[in-house]
């Protein structure tokens, strides 16, 4: 009877007396830190005197030297955006035939394999952290296997130690999706060390943003000047093409933002890392819903505020809690679904069958992103969990009345 009652939406929009009262604006998953756009002018009028709009000019490199030492990686490369990043990142690496990845993660990851011509085997991730599980990687490897992409799921960082074992034992290159993990650190170190290269984005629905961008991390000098090439068409000085590069340079302006924003990186971080606790704090008192683990010995990026929602100890799934939501004004994620092997353009992989992949096909029906960002309040977040319990006394109430009837 539960299941049947938590497979449509329990019309709780009446919000009956003594429920919490719908916010007057919609409360979005994320907003963008934006700086003051005084703060912007100056950086614009000094590229107006330069005239210089992209093309590596004096925004970018100052912006590059600030990421690099922010980040603690040796090697750092801008990029117009994080997707052009990670093509680059293979095509610099020589990555061919098939590459080991995750199936939880943004289509990019899969996609940036397939458009440089590569087959993506989806491995399943570990159940904690619902990073790519390193237990997997002996039983997918083949003679065809080049190198495995990884993701850094939510800025919690993967099993670093035992995904480059793995990749030793093999002989593979690792790359490193991590979109989500600006700042995130193990053991001090920052994560953009680990592996052989590390893409960050910085879309503006991240933490750092340049509106649109991204970066490579490296620790090797002459794999920084192939992806330097690469970037440019393969131009390498004025009268020399060496590679088959692309334009992926990021321009002036992005980078400009980017200085600005950078400034105000250390007050939005605190404040996240507050609401954050204040989730923690109020759903350790609610059955059936489970923030996601942090990582021993990790410092995590604070991107998103993640629960997990088991039907049966909540009372109705993660997909009603979502929709109901919205009746109060709270616009949350189901991030990310559906999995990525699920696609129309995957789902034909050997690969990509659910069978191989148990832990990812259960997460992807858990787990919901919630609103997290430095606008954001204690008092707003206490009021999210207010109606994440109400809806779960409202299905409630809704069971009841039907097994009465």
């Amino acid at each position: 009877m539960l299941r049947v009652l938590c497979g449509r939406s329990p019309a709780l929009s009446s919000h009956p007396v003594g429920a919490p009262v719908p916010f007057d604006a919609p409360v979005y998953v994320t907003r963008p830190l934006l700086p003051s756009l005084s703060s912007l002018v100056g950086h614009l009028e000094a590229i107006w005197t330069t005239q210089q709009l992209t093309n590596i000019g004096a925004q970018h490199e100052r912006l590059e030297a600030a990421l690099r030492a922010h980040l603690g990686v040796r090697q750092l490369s801008l990029f117009t955006n994080g997707t052009v990043a990670l093509i680059t990142a293979i095509r610099a690496l020589g990555l061919g035939g098939e590459v080991l990845t995750t199936p939880f993660t943004f289509p990019a990851t899969p996609h940036a394999l397939s458009w440089s011509g590569i087959t993506p085997v989806f491995c399943d991730v570990d159940p904690v952290t619902l990073n790519l599980d390193p237990a997997g990687i002996d039983r997918a490897v083949t003679d065809r296997t080049s190198g495995i992409l990884a993701v850094h799921v939510y800025g919690n960082p993967c099993d670093v130690v035992g995904l480059q074992r793995a990749a030793d034992r093999h002989r593979l290159k690792i790359i490193y999706d991590a979109a989500h993990a600006f700042g995130t650190r193990v053991r001090d170190a920052g994560i953009g060390t680990f592996g052989d290269v590390s893409m960050f984005s910085f879309h503006a629905t991240k933490l750092f943003h340049t509106a649109e961008g991204g970066a490579l991390a490296c620790s090797d000098p002459f794999l920084k000047a192939r992806i330097d090439d690469l970037r440019n068409f393969g131009i390498h000085g004025p009268d020399a093409v060496r590679a088959i590069g692309l334009n992926g340079k990021m321009s002036e302006l992005h980078a400009a933002l980017g200085l600005c924003v950078l400034e105000g990186i250390a007050g939005e971080l605190a404040q996240r890392r507050r609401l954050l606790e204040r989730y923690r704090e109020r759903f350790a008192r609610v059955d059936g819903v489970q923030c996601l683990q942090a990582v021993n010995g990790a410092e995590n990026s604070c991107q998103y505020s993640v629960i997990r929602v088991d039907e049966d100890a909540f009372g109705c799934s993660r997909d009603v809690l979502h929709v109901e939501l919205r009746a109060y004004n709270v616009f949350t994620r189901k991030y990310f679904y559906p999995l990525c092997a699920d696609y129309d353009c995957y789902r034909r992989l050997p690969s990509a069958t659910a069978a191989n992949l148990p832990v990812a096909t259960r997460a992807v029906r858990e787990v919901l992103c919630l609103p997290l960002y430095g606008g954001l309040t204690e008092s707003d977040v206490d009021r999210i969990c207010d109606m994440v319990v109400a809806v779960r006394e409202g299905v409630r109430r809704n069971v009841a009345a039907g097994a009465a009837e």
